[in-house]
This record gives structure tokens, C-alpha cells and sequence, in this order.
């Protein structure tokens, strides 16, 4: 080991033995000031941008389809009321590769009562009284049976040809189909004669890319169904991920050892149990008519469970299954002897939060805080993107110089522009603006984003900033629980909002300016998908790792700075210089105890989603029989496990992060109670028996690392002897 100066040299100086600290200091003052100030001005800011946007936005524009005039279809009070419905004249139109450029087919389109049920031609329904009657509900206003078929065409005033079609979204879409080798529409109907069959091929061919992406739609409209029939046994389904984590937290405060290793237990046979039911399905799958498929044979299919008709499916859970459960067991195997030593962390984490169980809900108060952000967020941001002002544009089929250029619906038949471009129409483009809120539209929704990240970060700031201000309060209290104040959580939070708010924003603002720039490089990532340029790749490649590594350092060193700013009220990049050297002069503790219980810690969470996890499965797949009959029935049963799987991990990982937040309070503080103290009778330790054990057990471990008396002798050996030679320089 080096010699003591060089030692504490590159590591800061250690803490010094202080008889009147107690605890979180009480005597501070307000800290990064400028800070705090330049925060209240963005959120200034950002109520004004939100006032702005809902003064300018328009939200019917994401609820009701858009007409060729730019009304909206089916809003209740207008004269389209009774037509909820969006047709196309010509739907051909809407594969262009211009949609993706104006987000809008160059073609009429009108609002209707109920979507065409048949195939008709205009040709045909002219001929026919009835038939022209119900042609001209899809045709715009002005239409007579006086009027030729070819001076209706040249006005585009009706579709060429109508289609059986499905309402989606609000929209029609035809509903085409194969039917024994012939083209079909709708349910039945056919196309008979050559010309017919001519035209729905070119149809199928000009509406390809428009039935990819309608069938994608249909699975997100599945899946939106089933949410709307399983809503409730989700929602039930989290309570009881609630009710379980909870529990487990009270469980674990009274047998905090035996809960551990039962956990773990738990884990590995949940984890065995998963591996044993993929083989059984793998194995039940053989000799099964086209269950040898390769996923990459099969594609894409919206339909999720044709991939578990298949062996290679679960062959690839079992082999992912068993690389988890392997890997596991080779970690307890060695760490058992680190685990044993983190339980004795984890117990006294149990007492710390036992003296004040109210830390367990303060979860659901930064819940509440992150859903009013998050509404706030997207509210303002469905505002700001449907702000724009109606845009119109020429449209037409031969060439015309004014194509695309921009026109008013009001006056266009006796404009100049429809003077020389007779087949041109002025149709509804897309929603856009020349004013200075609409140039800086994109700015405000980076604004909108940013603010976003701010403040979210800030609220989860707050709350690792409050819990480690009531942990510490515990663990320097002489007496406990007599020592510990009255209500330790409420007064951390009240001594977090008025004295800290800028050290909560300092942290939070470099967050969030390191994800704002992932999220730039994820842009990047995205426009670059279709590039030829390797180095570029491989440059951005390169980048977004480094950001993902600095962000997580960031949320690492956040953390300690802001338990260090709780215990001694410092600004934040005095906190964050004070719990880095702390960290790196106890470097080797931080393997052994630290880390080992983050990974018990996430032991738990994956119980309790396994768990949650497990029984979904049974019950939605409907392999249980007395299931069968109380289970919904899905579309895809998968969408209900999924979100219980995800949310119950949120829930657990929200109950578990006030023990983990406990843990890394009091390890900082159990490192400057070694550096404070000696446990003699003038430097008692603060530190429990058990975490004295804890001390002991280390050393022997690390026989190497001096004690924290050992490394302050060293230091006052060190001083005196400057001293000393700064004397005989005097002299």
C-alpha cells in the first residue's frame, strides 16, 4: 500500500473526529442558488409554453379524421356530425411516396355516414336509378342524373369506383381478399369480367404498401381490444404485485436472513420450473406438421402465436432460461461468503426502515409527482403538434406549374391557378404556419422534452435526497430510537425543498442534458439506418455507448452527492467530490457489501415478477381448466402477461428502492463512522453490533487495508512531521 500522504493525497482527506456532529447538520444554508433560480425561470418558461400551446393547439385534429376542406369528421355540434367516416376517391393515392412528405393523399377525400358494402363501377351505377342514388353518398354535392358520366370524371366530383371497405381509425380501407385464386372484396363479391379483374389487381398492386401497414394497425387495434376486456384483472394483477412487495418488505424486517436465502431459493426454482415447462413444449412439439420452421423461414406474423407452434421458439427460452440460471448459481457459489455479510447490511436496513415504515409509501408520492410531469408533458405536447393552421395546396394530374404551391378553397374555382390548370384542385394538405410560433414549433417541442427530463429527474432527486436525509438521521442518532426526530421523513423533505432545491437542479440538469443528446443520437441512429457510410456508423456506434456509460456514472455519483448533501448541507459538487473519495478510499467495501446487496435486492424484484409472471401465464393462456371459464377471452393472451410482467417489476422496483436507498445511506455512513471513530469510550462507533461485525468480517477479508485508527494515526504522523520541517525552514 502506498505511504499515508500519497495515499490520502489521491483519495481526499479523511473525516476528522467531531463530538458535537449528530446526524444531518441542522445549521446550513441555501445552496447552488444560481441554480435553483435558472430551474423557477424554465418552469416559468414551461408553464408559458404550456399556456401557449393550449391557447393555439387544437386536440380534435389526433381525435377526428381530416376532410379535403380540412373539417373534421363525426365532431358532435357541426353539420358532419352524422358522418364519422373518412372515403378516399382514390386510395391508390395514398401509397405515393409523397404521404410521407405532406402527410396527406393527393386525392379527395370526404366525410361519410358508413363506409361503401359493395363494388360498384360508375359506369354501371349511372345506368341504374337506385344504384346512382347510393353511388352519390360517396360523391361531393352538385351531382345530377343530368349530368354525363365523363363531365362528372373531368370534375371529380365521384370516385371511379367504389369498394367494399372496413372502417379503421375512422377511415375506409378496402377490405380485399383471395378467395380460391380470385380476387375478392368483402365477404363475397368478385370481380367477373377481364376489365374488373385488370382493375383490382392494379389496385391490390397500388395499395401494397398502405396493407402493411393497415395490417399493423390491426394489431395495435387488437391489442387495444384486448386491453379494453382484461383492464380489470391488470389492474387487480398490480395490486396484488403491491400487496406482495409490500409484505415481502415487512417479512424481510423481521427475518431478514431467512427471507434472503428463501428468495433466493424461490428464484432458482421458478427460474428451473420455466426451463422444465419450455422443454416439455419443445419436446411435445415433435413430429408435429411444420413445427421444424425456423423463425427466419416464418417472418413476421401478427399473429404471435404461430411462433410458439414452432420448437425453435422454445428452444431459445430454454437456452435463455439456462444461461440465467447458470449464471446465478455460479454468483452465489462465490459470493456466498459476501452475501452472508450483506445480510447483516440488509438487517439493519430492515431496523432503519422498521423505526419509520412511512419511507415505504414515499414511493407513491414521487409516483403522483411523476404522472402529473408525465401528463403535463404529453398534454403539452399533443397541443403543440396540432397548432398548426390548415394548409392547402394544388393538386392535379397533367402538368401545372403551380402543382404543389399553395391556395386558398374560398376563391380557387376563379382564380388565375384554375384558369390554367383546369384539372387542378385546392385540396387540404397538411396543418403548418408562416407565423414565428409556427416557425418555432420544433424548438418548443425540444423545449417541451427537455423540461420533461428536468423535471423528471429533479422529482427522483427529491425523493433519494429525502429517504437518505431520514436514514442518516437514524444512523448517527446515539440512542436509537430515542435519537431518532419525530417524523425523519417529512423533515428531510422539508429540509430538501427549502435549502436544496438548486443542488437537486444541478444534478438533474446534467442528467438530463447527457439523455437529451442519447435521445439526438437515437434521431441520428434512425436517419442514418439506410446509410452506406461504415465509419459513420461505427462513429455513432461508439458514441451512444459512451453517453449510456457517462449517464449511468452520472446517476451513480447523483446518488452519494445527494446522500452527502442531506447529511452535511454542502452544494452539490462539494457533495459529489466528499462521496466519490469516500467511495474510492473505501473502494474495496464498495465491492463487498454495496454491490452484493443491490444484487440481493434484484433477486427480490425478479421473484416477485416471476411470481406475477408465472401465474398470468396459467391464467390467460387458459391452460389451467379452472381458469378456462373466468379468463377473458383475448386475441393475444401474451398482451396481459406483458404488461403485468413490466409493471409489477416498476412496483417492486419502487418499494425496493427505499431499501436500496437505505443501504447506500447507511453505507456512506458506516464509512465515515470508521473514518470519525475508533470505538473507543471518547470515539465511540455509532454503528450497530451488527454492522461492527460487518467490519471485522472485512478486515479479514482484506487484511492488507489499514483500520480507520491505523489511517489516522498515519495522517497525524504526516502533519506533524510537516510541521516539524516547517519549522526547521523558519529557523
Amino acid at each position: 500500500m502506498p505511504e499515508g500522504g500519497e495515499y490520502y493525497g489521491k483519495n481526499g482527506e479523511p473525516r476528522k473526529h467531531d463530538p458535537s456532529f449528530s446526524g444531518p447538520i441542522q445549521n446550513r444554508g441555501c445552496t447552488d442558488i444560481v441554480c435553483c433560480i435558472l430551474f423557477i425561470i424554465a418552469i416559468l418558461g414551461y408553464i408559458a409554453v404550456g399556456i401557449l400551446a393550449w391557447s393555439q393547439g387544437d386536440p380534435r385534429k389526433v381525435i377526428y379524421p381530416t376532410d379535403s376542406r380540412g373539417q373534421f369528421c363525426g365532431q358532435a355540434g357541426t353539420p358532419l356530425e352524422k358522418k364519422p367516416f373518412l372515403f378516399y376517391f382514390n386510395i391508390m393515392k395514398c401509397a405515393s411516396p409523397m404521404v410521407l412528405l405532406e402527410f396527406q393523399c393527393p386525392t379527395t377525400q370526404m366525410c361519410v355516414e358508413k363506409c361503401p358494402d359493395k363494388f360498384m363501377t360508375l359506369i354501371k351505377a349511372y345506368a341504374v336509378n337506385s344504384d346512382f342514388a347510393y353511388y352519390k353518398n360517396f360523391c361531393e354535392e352538385g351531382v345530377t342524373n343530368t349530368m354525363g358520366v365523363a363531365e362528372i370524371l373531368k370534375q371529380r366530383l365521384c370516385p371511379a369506383m367504389l369498394l367494399p371497405s372496413k372502417p379503421f381509425t375512422r377511415r375506409c380501407f378496402p377490405a380485399l381478399g383471395m378467395k380460391g385464386g380470385v380476387i375478392t372484396v368483402g365477404n363475397s363479391s368478385t370481380f367477373n369480367d377481364g376489365n374488373e379483374i385488370r382493375n383490382a389487381q392494379d389496385l391490390v398492386a397500388g395499395v401494397q404498401n398502405a396493407t402493411v401497414v393497415m395490417e399493423a394497425r390491426q394489431v395495435v387495434m387488437k391489442i387495444f381490444e384486448d386491453f379494453t376486456h382484461c383492464w380489470y384483472w391488470i389492474l387487480l394483477g398490480l395490486v396484488i404485485a403491491m400487496i406482495i412487495s409490500l409484505v415481502f418488505l415487512i417479512l424481510l424486517r423481521f427475518l431478514a436472513g431467512i427471507m434472503v436465502w428463501v428468495m433466493i431459493a424461490m428464484l432458482v426454482a421458478v427460474i428451473g420450473y420455466g426451463i422444465f415447462h419450455c422443454y416439455m413444449e419443445y419436446a411435445a412439439l415433435k413430429g408435429e406438421a411444420g413445427a421444424n420452421v425456423t423463425i427466419k423461414d416464418l417472418g413476421f406474423q401478427t399473429d404471435f402465436t404461430v411462433y410458439l407452434q414452432i420448437r425453435q421458439t422454445w428452444l431459445a427460452f430454454i437456452i435463455i432460461l439456462a444461461i440465467v440460471e447458470v449464471i446465478i448459481i455460479l454468483l452465489l457459489i462465490f459470493l456466498w461468503k459476501r452475501i452472508l455479510i450483506a445480510i447483516a447490511l440488509i438487517k439493519e436496513a430492515s431496523r432503519a426502515i422498521g423505526h419509520m415504515l412511512c419511507s415505504l409509501f414515499y414511493p407513491l408520492f414521487t409516483f403522483l409527482l411523476l404522472a402529473v410531469v408525465i401528463a403535463y408533458w404529453g398534454v403539452t405536447a399533443v397541443f403543440l403538434s396540432t397548432s398548426n393552421q390548415p394548409i392547402y395546396k394544388i393538386f392535379n394530374e397533367t402538368n401545372c406549374d403551380y402543382s404543389r404551391q399553395t391556395c386558398d378553397p374560398a376563391n380557387y374555382s376563379t382564380s388565375p391557378m384554375k384558369a390554367q390548370c383546369a384539372d387542378s384542385k385546392c385540396l387540404f394538405a397538411f396543418y403548418g404556419g408562416e407565423t414565428p410560433y409556427h416557425k418555432y414549433l420544433i424548438a418548443l417541442q425540444f423545449y417541451n422534452v427537455f423540461l420533461f427530463f428536468w423535471c423528471a429527474n429533479f422529482v427522483l432527486g427529491l425523493g433519494q435526497m429525502t429517504l437518505a436525509g431520514a436514514f442518516a438521521s437514524y444512523y448517527w442518532a446515539a440512542k436509537k430510537p430515542d435519537d431518532i426526530p419525530a417524523f425523519p421523513v417529512f423533515s428531510s423533505l422539508g429540509r430538501s425543498l427549502r435549502y436544496h432545491t438548486g443542488t437537486l437542479a444541478f444534478g438533474s440538469l446534467i442528467l438530463s442534458i447527457i439523455q437529451i443528446i442519447r435521445v439526438l443520437l437515437e434521431y441520428l441512429d434512425h436517419k442514418l439506418k439506410g446509410a452506406q457510410n461504415k465509419f459513420a456508423k461505427f462513429l455513432l456506434c461508439c458514441l451512444k455507448c459512451c453517453f449510456w456509460c457517462l449517464e449511468k456514472f452520472v446517476k451513480f455519483l447523483n446518488r452519494n452527492a445527494y446522500i452527502m448533501s442531506a447529511i452535511y448541507g454542502k452544494n452539490f459538487c462539494t457533495s459529489a467530490r466528499d462521496a466519490f473519495f469516500l467511495l474510492m478510499r473505501n473502494v474495496i467495501r464498495v465491492a463487498v457489501l454495496d454491490k452484493v446487496t443491490d444484487f440481493i435486492l434484484f433477486l427480490g424484484k425478479l421473484l416477485i415478477v416471476g411470481l406475477l409472471g408465472v401465474f398470468s401465464f396459467f391464467f390467460f393462456s387458459g391452460r389451467v381448466k379452472a381458469f378456462q371459464n373466468t379468463a377473458p377471452t383475448l386475441n393475444y393472451y401474451w398482451v396481459p402477461i406483458l404488461t403485468m410482467v413490466v409493471c409489477s417489476y416498476l412496483i417492486a422496483h419502487a418499494f425496493f428502492s427505499v431499501y436500496s436507498m437505505c443501504v447506500d445511506t447507511l453505507f456512506l455512513c458506516f464509512c465515515e463512522d470508521l473514518e470519525r471513530n475508533d470505538g473507543s469510550a471518547a470515539r465511540p462507533y455509532y454503528m450497530s453490533p451488527s454492522l461492527r461485525e460487518i467490519l471485522w468480517k472485512n478486515k479479514e477479508e482484506d487484511p492488507s487495508e489499514p483500520s480507520a485508527q491505523q489511517q489516522q494515526q498515519q495522517h497525524d504522523e504526516d502533519t506533524q512531521l510537516k510541521q516539524e520541517a516547517q519549522e526547521e525552514d523558519t529557523a
